[in-house]
């Protein structure tokens, strides 16, 4: 609970600097810090990006819970970033000892995180405006994901050289709701996505870690730096907690049909999710 109230506050404190940044329409006005601005970040940011952070590790949990494993209740983590928090995770007491039941937890977080994401990246963009851009206006830009791409085209149609969107807060905790669970369905060591390539390849799926970590390294050096900090995040962990992922009880059994067209849902929702550039440097418009 301390945890969560500390959480409440860091990312309420992002929020009010987004919806005062909303407010402004960037920047074409001065919007002072008042109360009304606190009660928004809280509104319009914290509660959505911890509901959607808070569902992905509930559908962890309960599948847990289905199985009679001993789980606890989400940790949230305050970190004073550009989120906010550095996510929510939940600890599990005891092995999975089955692949069904390690791919059953493994993907029904960020199933229950997507299906929150979606209705508040639709609402927000509605919210959000098409606006002109301030000349010689410095600022970063988030990388934009497939689903975001499709849900701006499909609210705002096709938008005009020299406009840009004025972001929603909420279109903000969306967008980070898809960030992270992107960055939970990449197939590496024990993340959501370790567990989905593992339930289905077995011990291949280490080899699939070597790979992705080797992608996300080029990322960073040839595309965006972002992937560097990701990169070493992932290889830290892997020195915390190993290299390879744990073995299971049942190496040579199949998961059946019904978990195989969830890994590909699991699939698609990596790609729609998934941007190159999650964040640009400052760039001047």
């Amino acid at each position: 609970m301390l945890l969560l109230l500390l959480t409440l506050v860091t990312t309420t404190l992002v929020g009010t600097g987004a919806y005062r940044g909303f407010l402004t329409i960037m920047y074409h006005r001065r919007v002072p810090l008042t109360w009304y601005l606190i009660q928004g970040g809280l509104l319009y940011y914290a509660i959505p990006a911890l509901t959607i952070l808070g569902a992905h590790e509930m559908g962890h949990y309960l599948a847990c819970r289905y199985y009679g494993i001993n789980a606890s209740l989400p940790f949230f983590i305050p970190f004073p970033s550009i989120f906010g928090t550095m996510g929510a995770v939940i600890r599990i007491r005891e092995p999975l000892r089955t692949k069904r039941m390690l791919f059953d937890v493994g993907v029904a977080g960020p199933i229950a995180g997507f299906i929150f994401a979606v209705p508040a990246l639709v609402l927000g963009m509605r919210w959000s405006q098409v606006t002109r851009i301030p000349r010689n206006l410095v600022d970063g830009e988030l990388g934009e994901p497939l689903l975001f791409k499709f849900v701006t085209w499909a609210v705002h149609g096709n938008i005009p050289q020299g406009l840009d969107i004025n972001t929603h807060p909420l279109l903000f905790a969306a967008w980070f709701g898809l960030f992270a669970t992107a960055l939970n369905l990449i197939p590496v060591g024990q993340l959501d996505g370790g567990h989905i390539a593992y339930a289905n390849l077995g011990r291949r799926a280490n080899y699939v870690t070597y790979v992705m970590l080797a992608i996300m390294f080029v990322l960073g050096l040839t595309v965006s730096g972002n992937w560097l900090f990701w990169s070493v995040l992932m290889f830290g962990l892997l020195y915390l907690f190993g290299w390879k992922h744990p073995q299971t009880s049942d190496e040579s059994d199949s998961l059946g049909t019904a978990r195989i067209l969830v890994t590909l849902f699991a699939l698609l929702m990596f790609i729609l999710c998934f941007t190159p550039v999650p964040l640009a440097d400052l760039v001047r418009r």
